[in-house]
């Protein structure tokens, strides 16, 4: 398999020696750390200052923000090493088979410090410059360089962490006010966690769906440390959490990564308890969900940690806790920048131990991997755009793939089927071997059902990517030689008849709406077919998007020239046409071939909507489907004129918005031809009542069914127990087999079977007038994850995907959020659906 090569070498600015004096971050800054909340340009003049005072650091730009912030690493190491970092790259690099050849005998520990990747969680950036001064300036940080080099990325999230010192420092007192009834105390929507698109990015580590994880991503791919931190803070009266980290523990973390989190543990709580500071280990933070800032390292061969100190957002520069006392910004800094030093201490104290494992755990990864599968088979057959959507996403992974000549059939586990079957190969197959450098990864990634060593988890519990690409994948037991690099399919383009009567094109991928969304934007009128049709010799199925010249002569010779561009830019392969006539089927002058209009969208945004959920439908149409919309705040909704929008977007969210006027309201509008689409806890606002038909229970009788009186056993249940036996009731994150009526127009493009991420267990009664597009027939039981009997029981024969006709408009009810994180790819279409194709 072909080695992935790693880019060497440093974008920005260097240090050749001492040019002025380096200053400490109070004299540069002009005030006491933790007196202010620093905004994110004087972090990086201060690190800018340091890299060039001291040759001892090197100063890198990775990216850039949405928002147009600059993204920085430091790189701190001994004058010896810093002359050597190349080398020390290089080696390790070879070390974890990321490049060819062997490695020399040096054995330079790497630790990597990431902080404030969640922007309200504002100490951790005030902690790294008092750690990078530290350890160019301390004496006992001298012996700790000859042997480690440390990388700090003082500001992961430069977007947030702005929005929240701007609302600070705009509201704060002129001495900060310790009562957290004070306005600085209560960020407004969408607080300063998340970045520009509202997206948690702790918890896009793998999925790399934001530039600021896909860039960090690459240059982190550079130097595969051994030691990685993420700096966080928790709420105010929890005192500090650091590793070991609490079970359940992913069973391919080794034994080695386990006895290095508590030796690094015992090492802070020399000082932890030498300054009589509280703290805990072991609980809340397990390392299974494979996308957080200790996972995502973990499964890369680091000793992934996460550190959480008391704080949030809510505390400010100072907040009175439960016992009375102050904690202030001074207090928490110094406490990240103690676990930040101590790290680096116990890592060059084992450094030898901590680059030997790191080496082990590659060579195990290719000779020997840990996992029950051995390869993982995704058939060609296949929609091709969902592999091309799979295979850039290994290529971030450094995850490599083929093809194999091995045509005997073998026993595998079939994604789609949920059970062993007979799969043979063919050479057009994606193969991806365990017999790689990141065979851990690629099981974490990929393995049908996690094994949860302890169901209370702090996240998801299923993310399997054949599931969220909507692939027929196969897992297998044995290993498959691969013998071939893999090259997706080229779509290949069919003669063109000297008269084009019409362009049509197959829909059946995110591409293909892209497609549609930039004709619609062009201004050329296109429509779908709602039944299936073949025409000279083709057959296109349902959703299939036509486009003629008839009623596009405006355009005139330049018709066929925009369709191409457009075909080539989006890789479309669409069939010219030289009649309307079809040999089977509707012809093109059908009814039933109906037009697309564009639609002018409006997404309900601001208090009230989940922050999250509307990031992602913003970034979906801006960066992905590249599609306007106009963005309304909840505070004056009402006063909004809907005529002037055709649909309007309802995100997650507890809504009180939604009086009885204002649904009446809306309800007149669907009326008149316009369409609500609302996701996940939206549904409450029209669940029950008056003009719409979403019901949670289809009658008394089921209500009184579904009725739960505690039993006397679980009445007299131990106080201890209560907390796990809450988790009856809970769905964290599982995936469920879903039945499809793919004649509808909400799924076009799908097969009757989608499976669906549950982060919840909200149940609805199937509509009695509408269509139940996307339904739990029967038993509900997750193919993967972890889901509480009680909440599954709740859920057999509900609606998971609905559409309501509301005179000449729709509203759309979507329980679960297609868009979940930006990862779950296969639900993006669906989304798409609802947008262009439902109603028309």
């Amino acid at each position: 398999m072909k080695k992935i090569l790693a880019l060497i070498g440093f974008l920005s600015i260097c240090s050749t020696g001492y040019t002025q004096s380096l200053q400490s971050p109070d004299e540069f800054l002009g005030y006491e750390l933790g007196a202010r909340f620093t905004r994110h340009h004087k972090v990086v003049e201060y690190f800018r200052h340091v890299a060039e005072s001291s040759t001892k650091v090197k100063l890198q730009q990775y990216g850039e923000t949405y928002e147009h912030r600059p993204l920085i690493i430091a790189v701190v190491a001994s004058e010896e090493n810093m002359a050597r970092l190349d080398e020390i790259k290089q080696n390790n690099l070879k070390r974890s088979g990321l490049m060819d050849g062997p490695p020399s005998g040096d054995k330079t520990a790497i630790v990597w410090l990431s902080y404030n990747i969640h922007g309200n969680e504002a100490s951790s950036i005030e902690a790294a410059m008092k750690t990078i001064h530290a350890l160019v300036t301390e004496e006992r940080a001298k012996a700790w360089l000859e042997n480690t080099v440390v990388i700090i990325d003082p500001c992961v999230n430069p977007d947030g962490r702005d929005r929240y010192a701007n609302f600070y420092n705009q509201y704060g007192d002129k001495y900060f006010n310790p009562n957290g009834d004070a306005i600085e105390h209560h960020e407004p929507w969408p607080g300063g966690r998340p970045n520009h698109y509202l997206f948690d990015l702790n918890r896009d580590w793998a999925w790399q769906t934001q530039v600021e994880s896909a860039s960090r991503a690459e240059v982190y791919h550079q130097w595969m440390p051994h030691v990685h931190v993420d700096f966080h803070e928790q709420y105010v009266n929890n005192p500090y959490y650091f590793a070991p980290a609490a079970e359940p523990f992913h069973e391919v973390i080794t034994p080695w990564q386990r006895e290095f989190q508590t030796i690094i543990g015992k090492n802070h709580t020399k000082y932890f308890d030498a300054n009589n500071w509280l703290y805990f280990t072991k609980q809340h933070f397990d390392l299974l969900y494979p996308s957080y800032g200790d996972t995502y390292p973990t499964y890369n061969g680091a000793i992934g940690m996460t550190y959480e100190q008391a704080g949030h957002g809510y505390a400010g520069l100072g907040i009175i806790t439960e016992y009375g006392d102050t904690l202030t910004l001074k207090d928490r800094l110094l406490h990240h920048f103690t676990t930040g030093i101590s790290t680096v201490e116990i890592t060059s104290m084992h450094a030898d131990k901590v680059v030997n494992e790191f080496e082990k755990y590659f060579e195990q990864n290719e000779k020997n991997p840990s996992s029950k599968y051995k390869t993982y088979v995704i058939k060609a057959d296949n929609n091709i755009d969902k592999i091309r959507a799979l295979t850039r996403f290994l290529d971030k992974q450094h995850i490599t793939y083929g093809t194999t000549n091995q045509r005997r059939a073998l026993n595998g586990f079939s994604y789609r089927s949920n059970q062993m079957t007979s799969v043979s190969m063919g050479g057009q197959d994606l193969v991806i071997s365990a017999y790689q450098p990141k065979s851990r990864l690629l099981t974490a990634l990929f393995e049908p059902v996690v094994k949860l060593s302890d169901t209370l988890t702090y996240d998801i519990t299923a993310w399997s990517l054949p599931y969220a690409y909507g692939l027929d994948a196969y897992a297998l037991t044995d290993k498959v030689d691969i013998s071939g690099e893999y090259e997706a399919q080229k779509p290949q383009a069919g003669k063109s008849p000297d008269h084009v009567y019409a362009y049509i094109l197959n829909y059946k991928s995110l591409q293909d709406a892209k497609f549609l969304a930039a004709v619609l934007q062009e201004g050329i009128n296109a429509r779908v077919t709602h039944k299936p049709l073949q025409i000279e010799g083709e057959n296109f199925s349902r959703g299939s998007i036509v486009i003629t010249r008839r009623t596009n002569e405006s355009f005139g010779s330049s018709f066929d020239q925009i369709i191409g561009e457009l075909a080539n830019k989006y890789d479309r392969n669409i069939v010219a046409v030289s009649t309307g006539f079809a040999q089977n089927g509707v012809d093109l002058g059908s009814g039933d071939v109906a037009r697309v209009n564009m639609p002018k969208v409006a997404v309900l945004a601001g208090e009230q909507t989940s922050s999250l959920n509307f990031g992602e439908i913003w970034h979906f149409f801006e960066r992905q489907l590249e599609y306007p919309v106009t963005n309304i705040g909840t505070t004056y909704f009402d006063n909004v004129d809907l005529s002037d929008y055709d649909v309007l977007i309802v995100p997650n969210g507890y809504y009180s918005l939604f009086s009885e006027t204002t649904l009446a309201k809306v309800n007149t509008w669907i009326r008149r031809g316009g369409k609500v689409i609302a996701i996940g806890n939206a549904l409450n606002s029209f669940k029950d009542k008056n003009g719409f038909g979403l019901k949670e229970y289809a009658s008394d009788k089921e209500k009184k069914e579904d009725e739960h009186k505690p039993t006397l056993e679980e009445q007299l249940r131990n106080y201890a127990d209560q907390e796990r036996d809450q988790l009856s009731n809970s769905i964290f994150g599982a995936i469920f087999k879903i039945y499809l009526d793919n004649t509808h127009p909400l799924a076009y493009g799908y097969d009757k079977a989608y499976f669906t991420l549950k982060s919840g267990s909200q149940n609805l009664a199937f509509l009695s007038e509408g269509g139940n597009v996307g339904v739990i027939k029967g038993e509900a039981e997750p193919i993967s994850g972890f889901a509480g009997y009680r909440a599954t029981k709740k859920l057999q024969n509900s609606l998971v995907f609905g559409v309501e006709n509301i005179g000449s408009g729709q509203i759309v009810y979507m329980v679960d959020n297609p868009l979940f994180r930006g990862f779950w790819e296969n639900g993006k279409l669906l989304f798409a659906n609802a947008v262009f194709m439902v109603g028309n």
